[in-house]
C-alpha cells in the first residue's frame, strides 16, 4: 500500500484523486491546502485528515507527495517533501525555471528518493498505442512538430493570469508543447518566441519555434484567443495528427505517403492522470529514483526550453528579480 499526501486542493488535485482511486494499492492519507475551507471540503469528498500546515502533512505516515500547487510554490514543497523523505510527483512546470529545478534535483539525488514531473500525456493510453503502431508501421524519424493551444474562456480571476504565482501561456499551456517536441525531436538546440503580454504583466499569447537535433518545431499557447489544441507530427513517410485537445489525447490520424489512412482510437478513463500515478507508484515499488519516460534530463530539457521562450520575449517572474 502507497500512501499519498496531497499539498494544494484545487482543481487539478481532485482529477489527481479520482485518478488515485483507479490505482489499487494506494491510499489518500492526508491534504493540505493554503485555505482551510478547501481543504476541508476536499477531505470531506475524498476522505483522510486535513492537515493545518505543511509540516503536519509531511510528518504524516504518507509515503508520496503530489504537488498540486502553481509553480511558483513547486520547488520549496519539493524540497522541504524529499527532506522529510517522500517521494515526489510535482504537477507541471516542475519548478519557475531549470535554475530551480536543478537545486530540487539535488535535494532527490542526496534522499535518494523518487522525484518525477507530472507529465500526463506520455502515459495515456492513445499515446503509448500511438508509438507501439509506429515501431511496426513507421512514418520514417520525425522532423517537423505543429501543436498549440489558446483558451479564450478563462474567468479574469484564474490563477493562470497571475505573475506572482508563474502563470501565464508558455508555463501553463507552453510546457505541454515543449514535453511534444523534445519528446519526437530530440535535444534542444535553438529557439525564437514572440509574445504579447497582459494587463497582468504575464503573457497573453505567445509563438515560438524550436530547433532540435531532429528537426523544427512551431508552437503556441495563450489565454485570449480562441485555439484548437491539436498536434501534428511530421516524418518523411507519413504524418500524423493527434485530435485536440492532444494533452488528453483519445484520437489519431496517421496519413501515410503511399496513401493509407489509419485511425486510432483508444478512450482514457478516470480523469487521465491514474495512468502517471500507477508508473509513479510501479517506480516506487522497484526502489527507483527516475522515470525512464519523464526523467530528469527530459524535465530539465522541458523547462530550458520555457526559460528561453520567456526570455525571448522578455518574461520574468518576481521571484526571478
Amino acid at each position: 500500500m502507497i500512501k499519498w499526501g496531497i499539498i494544494g486542493c484545487g482543481r487539478i488535485a481532485h482529477r489527481f484523486t479520482q485518478g488515485l482511486q483507479e490505482v489499487a494499492d494506494t491510499q489518500l492519507i492526508a491534504s493540505w491546502s493554503r485555505t482551510p475551507s478547501t481543504v476541508n471540503a476536499f477531505v470531506e469528498q475524498y476522505g483522510g485528515i486535513a492537515c493545518a500546515s505543511v509540516d503536519e502533512l509531511l510528518t504524516s505516515d504518507v509515503d508520496a507527495v503530489y504537488i498540486a500547487t502553481l509553480p511558483d510554490s513547486h520547488a520549496a514543497y519539493s524540497i522541504a517533501a524529499l527532506k522529510a523523505g517522500k517521494h515526489v510527483l510535482c504537477e507541471k512546470p516542475v519548478t519557475v525555471n531549470l535554475a530551480e529545478l536543478e537545486q530540487v534535483l539535488t535535494v532527490a539525488k542526496d534522499c535518494n528518493l523518487l522525484f518525477m514531473e507530472g507529465m500526463k500525456p506520455a502515459f495515456y493510453p492513445l499515446y503509448l498505442r500511438l508509438k507501439e503502431h509506429l515501431t511496426l508501421d513507421p512514418i520514417g524519424p520525425a522532423g517537423y512538430i505543429r501543436a498549440g493551444s489558446s483558451v479564450a474562456d478563462i474567468s479574469a480571476d484564474h490563477p493562470n493570469f497571475s505573475l506572482e504565482l508563474a502563470g501565464g501561456g508558455l508555463m501553463q499551456i507552453g510546457i505541454y508543447e515543449a514535453f511534444l517536441a523534445i519528446d519526437w525531436l530530440g535535444e534542444l538546440q535553438d529557439v525564437q518566441a514572440m509574445g504579447r503580454f497582459g494587463s497582468t504583466g504575464i503573457d497573453m499569447f505567445t509563438i515560438f519555434q524550436t530547433q532540435h537535433i531532429g528537426g523544427y518545431s512551431q508552437l503556441y499557447a495563450g489565454f485570449d484567443l480562441h485555439g484548437k489544441g491539436d498536434a501534428l507530427i511530421a516524418g518523411p513517410l507519413g504524418h500524423i495528427t493527434i485530435h485536440k485537445n492532444w494533452w488528453n489525447p483519445t484520437r489519431a490520424t496517421i496519413d501515410y505517403l503511399d496513401g493509407r489512412v489509419i485511425e486510432l482510437n483508444e478512450p482514457f478513463t478516470a480523469g487521465g492522470l491514474n495512468y502517471e500515478i500507477a508508473h509513479f507508484c510501479d517506480l516506487i515499488k522497484a526502489g527507483k529514483t527516475e522515470s525512464p519516460i519523464i526523467s530528469h534530463q527530459m524535465s530539465k530539457q522541458m523547462i530550458n526550453l520555457i526559460d528561453k521562450a520567456r526570455a525571448q520575449i522578455g518574461l520574468k517572474f518576481p521571484s526571478e528579480k
